[in-house]
Order: structure tokens, then C-alpha cells, then sequence
């Protein structure tokens, strides 16, 4: 059984690997402040609610954040467009996610 050569691609193949994985190290880092200032904001709403100071409509802010999945979506959709290495940039992605 004879291999295909895949010489040609492994420069790309390891450019997608490490460009993915300083993007996933780098949203990993910033993912962490935002978790933590959002779950600070979401608590201090709560607990102005609890005390009568304001009233929270959840489904309006449901309906504002739902654009911001779809960003993510097309955020990822277009690091990996028209690329060769897209899988391994995918592949970095999420090795970069588990970096310390």
C-alpha cells in the first residue's frame, strides 16, 4: 500500500497548528476575564433584583446576546476559510484552549 506524499503540505499543516494554538491560548486568556467579569455583573444583578432595586428582563437580554453566538460562528468560519490547514488550525485551536 503506498502513502501519499504530503511533504508539500506539512508547512502549512504546522502553520495552522501553531497560528490555532496562539489564537485558542489567547481566547482562553481573554475567555477567563470575560467569564469572571460576566459572572461578577450577572451576581450584582441579582442581587439588586433580590433587593427591589431593578427589574431584569431576561428575555430581552436573551434576544441581544444571541448575536454573539452567531459572531463566534462566523468568527471561527472565517480563521479556517479557504485554508488548507483548517483542521490543524482547529486542531491548535483547541490545544491552545487546555494551555496553562
Amino acid at each position: 500500500m503506498e502513502f501519499p506524499d504530503l511533504t508539500p503540505y506539512l508547512g502549512q499543516m504546522t502553520f495552522g497548528g501553531l497560528a490555532g494554538y496562539a489564537v485558542g491560548y489567547v481566547f482562553k486568556k481573554v475567555g477567563r476575564l470575560l467569564a469572571l467579569l460576566l459572572g461578577l455583573s450577572f451576581m450584582a444583578l441579582q442581587l439588586l433584583a433580590q433587593g427591589g432595586y431593578v427589574q431584569v428582563d431576561w428575555n430581552r437580554i436573551q434576544k441581544d446576546v444571541e448575536p454573539i453566538f452567531r459572531l463566534w460562528e462566523r468568527l471561527l468560519s472565517t480563521l479556517t476559510y479557504n485554508l488548507p490547514f483548517g483542521a490543524s488550525f482547529v486542531g491548535g485551536f483547541f490545544l491552545g484552549l487546555r494551555a496553562g
